[in-house]
């Protein structure tokens, strides 16, 4: 699998990183989306029914549902920290798999995971 440090270079290959502050939210659930997120720094906040579930940092990614054919968020993303955040729609995301076929595994494997931590949370 990617490390954060491969990974954070694929974020730093795309245009336009996004700066987002403490306690500003990033997306709301229920929310529609078309991009994920990747964090080059920071902690993001994921909160599911107003209430932290988990915390993200460096080197993550998220809101990765909305590639794969969801169509809602169906988590909060808040700053915790001061977080610089790339953003990749479908067409981004494709050329970052095309780049480093391994991202594509990466992503994979944190949404998954992630889906089972929040499964066995509810």
């Amino acid at each position: 699998m990617l490390n954060p440090v491969v990974t954070i270079n694929i974020f730093q290959k795309q245009a336009n990183p996004q700066i987002y502050s403490t306690s500003q939210v990033i997306f709301e659930e229920g929310q529609s989306g078309e991009y994920m997120f990747g964090i080059i720094e920071g902690e993001i906040n994921i909160l599911i029914n107003g209430k932290v579930v988990e915390t993200i940092t460096t080197g993550d990614v998220f809101g990765t549902g909305v590639l794969v054919g969801i169509k809602n968020r169906t988590y909060t993303a808040i700053a915790k920290t001061e977080c610089k955040l790339v953003s990749l729609d479908e067409r981004r995301f494709l050329f970052a798999v095309q780049e480093t076929p391994m991202f594509a595994l990466h992503v994979i494997k944190n949404y998954s995971e992630r889906l089972s931590r929040l499964q066995r949370m509810v």
